[in-house]
């Protein structure tokens, strides 16, 4: 009897490294991989989702022989790493280039095994492994891109001669992940163009933002729902994310600051009918980062209607966005962010965005797309001016929250989305 070759074919393995990922029972981190390592089982690879032992959103070393990290449809492979207690330091430093030793004596273990490895950049030594494995066993090798490191750093350390010599290795090792890679994913069009900049030879990229699973959004959204008590009359805006150096909040703690002063003056000056009124407009500050205890102060010292609600479950988070009146963007002028991981939640909550980054690819896209307004970063003047006009404007409201709606389902949803990054990676192979 003849045997069916297709039949019989062993299905293809990849390798899939991210060293932040959310896994199992964990409340913190990214899902991208997950959802990526999910999605490739789905559509028959075999796959090792290999990430770190080091949990980077808690800071802390995770059980690996806990059961929520068995039974699912991928392998889960754990690197040793020593870890770290700061988002940027020489510690973490450091413990990237252990995990990444350690990755390399992992793929030279099972040289073979793999068609094809797929990792994030940065860290930059980690996707370095990754890359120089694939080139010596001949097989692809895909970055995803979801930052520029060092040009990022630059923006907390930027010494003349002295940044360029700290900053020497992440640029090295960049320049090869970059010469080095079969293909590559961006999570904008300006990560996935990045690695031109470094070779000659074309490649094949595709851009896919990080987005969210747009169901599950829902749903937390819809359970959450009675936990947020909004007052009658209250307009609320909305930022969640880090606290840290390249996100603005200072900038919206001012503006909420202006905003409550400009309706106390209105409210005082009852006659003046040509001063139209202002609803009570609070801040809801959703996330947590080292730059909180500054920025409570802050708020304090202005009397800002600021609440910081400190780091909340993504279905709680869910709840609040959706619940508020805009969302805000916020990031520094020096900020080299292009589409952080938030925009996919904003989208999909449905209310207008406010978008103070800099990056030329998302401000044409803010404009383009309708969904919201660009505004100067670090200006609380111009930042409270948009917040009016659209507090101002219920329908503005409305028709931008529908645009933002209507980009989420098309260009945010990760089932739908992902499926660009399975397309490449068959193409490859």
């Amino acid at each position: 009897m003849e045997i069916n070759r297709y039949q019989t074919r062993k299905p293809k393995r990849l390798a899939v490294v991210t060293m932040g990922v959310k896994l199992g029972d964990e409340t913190r981190g990214y899902t991208r991989f997950r959802f990526l390592s999910e999605l490739l089982a789905r559509e028959g690879f075999e796959v090792d989702l290999i990430t770190s032992s080091f949990q980077h959103w808690d800071k802390a070393h995770r059980d690996t022989s806990k059961a929520c990290y068995q039974g699912l449809p991928y392998r889960v492979v754990f690197i040793d790493e020593p870890g770290y207690t700061k988002n940027l330091d020489l510690a973490r430093i450091r413990s990237h280039r252990v995990a990444a030793k350690n990755l390399r004596a992992h793929f030279e273990r099972t040289a073979g095994a793999y068609d094809l490895i797929y990792a994030e950049i940065p860290p930059n030594d980690v996707a370095r492994v990754c890359a120089e494995a694939a080139d010596a066993q001949g097989i692809p090798f895909v970055a995803d891109i979801n930052d520029l490191w060092p040009e990022a750093m630059r923006m907390v350390v930027d010494v003349p001669v002295v940044s360029d010599v700290a900053f020497y290795p992440f640029s090295r090792d960049a320049k090869r992940v970059y010469q080095l890679l079969a293909g590559a994913v961006g999570t904008s069009d300006e990560y996935a163009a990045r690695p031109a900049k470094d070779r000659a030879k074309p490649y094949p990229q595709a851009t896919v933002y990080v987005g969210n699973d747009l169901a599950a959004f829902d749903e937390g959204a819809r359970v959450h729902a009675p936990e947020v008590d909004k007052p009658e009359g209250e307009l609320w805006v909305a930022y969640a994310g880090t606290l840290g150096a390249s996100y603005d909040v200072a900038t919206l703690v001012e503006a909420a600051a202006l905003l409550e002063r400009r309706r106390l003056a209105r409210a005082a000056s009852k006659g003046d009918d040509q001063a139209p009124a202002l609803p009570p407009v609070r801040v809801k500050v959703l996330g947590d980062g080292p730059d909180r205890e500054k920025l409570e102060a802050l708020a304090a010292q202005l009397d800002a209607p600021a609440d910081f609600l400190g780091y909340t479950a993504y279905e709680l988070m869910a709840a609040y966005l959706c619940a508020s009146d805009i969302v805000v963007n916020s990031l520094v002028t020096s900020a080299v962010q292009s589409i952080v991981t938030k925009i996919g939640d904003y989208l999909a909550s449905g209310n207008p965005m406010i978008n103070t980054g800099s990056s030329p690819e998302f401000r044409a896209k803010v404009t383009a797309d309708g969904f919201g307004v660009n505004v100067e970063a670090e200006d609380a003047e111009a930042l409270a001016d948009a917040i009016a006009k659209l507090a101002g404007h219920a329908s503005l409201r409305k028709i931008m929250g529908s645009k933002a709606r209507a980009v989420a389902e098309s260009e945010f949803d990760q089932p739908r989305a992902y499926r660009e990054i399975v397309d490449l990676l068959r193409t490859l192979l």
